[in-house]
């Protein structure tokens, strides 16, 4: 099963790796309310994947199940899943980006980097497993499609300001967000239909900013503009590539020969990080979802 924060795949495969039926169910970030909501949704996506192999539900009992899951960075998350009363014989919980470089490399060794909203990166040399990033778009996540957002909203505002050149990109942004500093500014603290809250731990409810997935929506505006060689967009680029820059040099002290990479924004870096990286990069064997198989296999066999 491969768990996000909207949606989960599920898929029911043979002893051969062989897919008798995939299935969709719905959020699964085990941050989400303790993890409920993604129980339900893998519960209600086994029954459907079952039914559509053809196969009694009561197989489950013979059926060994492996999850990735988003939020599953910390292990006392994936530890309390897996202690739910799950219909499997047995249950393995991963972060989901171990499902993604399993996929990426077919089970064998190799770098994974996630390049999407947000970011992470995970490599496995000689089986010892190497992680670091995805602590979040608070206080990590710089691969990401939703830190480069942000950070082209501020380059944005800095030049409207006159503190930098401005350029179209600059101005695009601007334009997009309201025309103004003032309506960017509005646009970063919307406000909470809830009404005034009380203070908890940290800032009021009522000052929380836009999320990660807002400031990831720029990309593809970004990307339009790098390509017709806008200069901010050519400066923000080298920026992105410098923080992959610094993963693979991590890799690499680690024993790392190959680095792949999963996600919407990071498909797109890959003529960039080939023409710096060379044969370092490569591009996946297979999708993350049959990542969680392979991992099952190796667990379970």
């Amino acid at each position: 099963m491969d768990g996000g924060g909207t949606n989960c795949r599920i898929r029911l495969a043979n002893e051969n790796l062989e897919t008798l039926a995939d299935a969709a169910g719905g959020r699964s970030n085990l941050q989400i309310e303790a993890g409920e909501p993604a129980f339900r949704s893998i519960t209600e996506g086994t029954k459907e994947v079952f039914q559509k192999a053809g196969i009694d539900i009561a197989e489950a009992k013979n059926t060994y199940a492996c999850f990735g899951m988003a939020g599953g960075r910390l292990p006392s998350a994936r530890d309390a899943f897996e202690q739910r009363p799950w219909p499997f014989a047995k249950v393995r919980v991963y972060d989901d980006i171990d499902i993604a470089r399993a996929g990426a490399h077919g089970g064998e060794d190799g770098a994974v980097i996630i390049v999407g909203t947000g970011s992470a990166a995970l490599a496995m040399v000689n089986g010892q497993r190497h992680q670091c990033g995805g602590w979040g778009f608070q206080i990590g996540d710089q691969m990401s499609g939703a830190i480069l957002g942000r950070e082209l909203v501020r380059r944005s505002v800095e030049a409207t300001d006159g503190l930098l050149p401005a350029s179209p990109l600059t101005q695009a942004v601007i334009e997009k967000l309201g025309g103004s500093i003032d309506a960017v500014m509005d646009w970063s603290f919307p406000q909470d239909p809830r009404g005034p809250m009380p203070a908890g731990n940290g800032a009021p409810s009522t000052l929380l900013g836009r999320a990660p997935a807002e400031f990831g929506a720029l990309i593809p505006l970004f990307f339009d503009f790098y390509e017709a060689g806008d200069p901010v967009a050519k400066e923000l680029m080298e920026l992105e590539l410098s923080y992959i820059d610094t993963y693979v040099r991590w890799f690499k002290a680690r024993g790392v020969t190959r680095m792949a990479a999963v996600g919407g924004f990071g498909t797109r870096l890959y003529p960039l990080m080939i023409e710096r990286h060379g044969d370092f990069i490569v591009r996946p064997v297979d999708e993350p979802l049959h990542g969680a198989v392979i991992l099952a296999k190796q667990n379970f066999a």
